[in-house]
């Protein structure tokens, strides 16, 4: 596996694919019991990984719990990221959220049952609509500073939201932060629009989530519905609910037979090669449920596909920039996120 560093505005080195524990434990209704956690790890490590991405929400805070005895004997091998907002637990307005009460008791109890005196990167997970992101940036920097993270990101957070809370740290010294996280696949390329133009301009580290958009990109579903649309009832899953993601299945499904893949893995080497593109760090967060799966993502590292191929799964999954980019590309041409926009007969008004 590749080492990168994580953006261009810190040293940290990480493996080219994050190993995302949402499926470490079994509380949620499926997901792996701590022994086959541990072949998973196992076998990431034994392939270089070593960003390894969870959250005090997932599992009810199993999740963490597991990973903290797995890691007791190498912690320092890992980039261990972690995230609050959501809370472990049954939900309560005082442990739930991005105040700088909830920031200071998430990052306490992720510590102890982690088993670490520090995380390497800690997430706000989504915004509360409520707190001000001046709060929620002192308050990451405060942690900096007490040396309980080494560096922080925002999880889901709109571009104009990201962009102001880089730009206030900047300006007055506090703590930069370092990274961005959000779904991306080829079922979901929204951020194409903002967020990675965005990330690739400030030198921002990228974790994308869902990269098989929760099932859908194996086309397991078009068979049968084992999997999270069962155990996680729907949750966290893509659907064909459009005529564009029915395509896609479709040009998926076409690819992987003229190459003898899976559709999992063509899915997969397409944002590989996305990521080798980007002039920041695209990290996939992958979130296998036993040690079979492990095996069919890292199976992927030997694998490239034409750029015949990457070109049609580019086209079929493009999606509509939207204005302002549709006028600019109007005047000015073709604009990034694989749709050339066709020049108007004369200027916009």
């Amino acid at each position: 596996m590749r080492t990168t560093t994580f953006g261009r505005n810190t040293g940290l080195r990480v493996s080219e694919f994050a190993l995302g524990t949402a499926n470490f434990g079994t509380l949620w209704g499926g997901g792996a019991d701590r022994d086959e956690a541990r072949r998973i790890l196992d076998r990431f490590t034994d392939a270089g990984g070593t960003l390894i991405d969870t959250s005090d929400s997932y599992q009810l805070g199993t999740s963490e719990q597991i990973l903290g005895e797995l890691l007791v004997a190498n912690r320092e091998q890992y980039v261990l990221s972690t995230k609050f907002s959501l809370g472990a637990g049954r939900p309560h307005p005082s442990t739930t959220g991005n105040s700088r009460k909830n920031i200071r008791r998430s990052v306490e109890a992720s510590l102890r049952r982690l088993g670490t005196d520090y995380v390497d990167i800690y997430w706000a997970h989504l915004p509360d609509g409520l707190t001000p992101v001046e709060e929620i940036v002192t308050a990451l920097d405060d942690l900096v500073r007490a040396g309980k993270i080494l560096h922080a990101g925002l999880s889901n957070f709109p571009a104009w939201r990201v962009s102001r809370a880089v730009t206030l740290a900047d300006l007055r010294g506090w703590s930069p932060l370092v990274g961005v996280q959000f779904e991306y696949s080829l079922a979901e390329r929204s951020a194409d629009r903002e967020l990675l133009p965005m990330a690739e301009a400030l030198g921002l580290g990228t974790t994308l989530f869902a990269p098989l958009g929760g099932g859908l990109l194996t086309g397991k579903y078009r068979t049968g519905t084992a999997g999270r649309l069962t155990d996680w009832e729907g949750r966290g899953i893509r659907t064909e609910d459009s005529e564009q993601r029915t395509r896609i299945v479709d040009t998926l499904l076409t690819a992987a037979r003229e190459t003898g893949c899976t559709p999992a893995q063509v899915s997969m080497a397409w944002l590989r090669a996305r990521a080798a593109d980007s002039p920041t760090a695209l990290v996939p967060i992958v979130g296998p449920r036993s040690a079979d799966h492990m095996e069919s993502y890292l199976s992927v590292l030997d694998l490239t596909l034409d750029e015949a191929v990457l070109q049609r799964l580019d086209e079929v999954s493009a999606v509509p920039l939207g204005q302002p980019h549709e006028l600019v590309a109007g005047a000015l041409g073709p604009v990034r996120g694989g749709r050339t926009v066709t020049r108007p007969a004369a200027p916009p008004a």
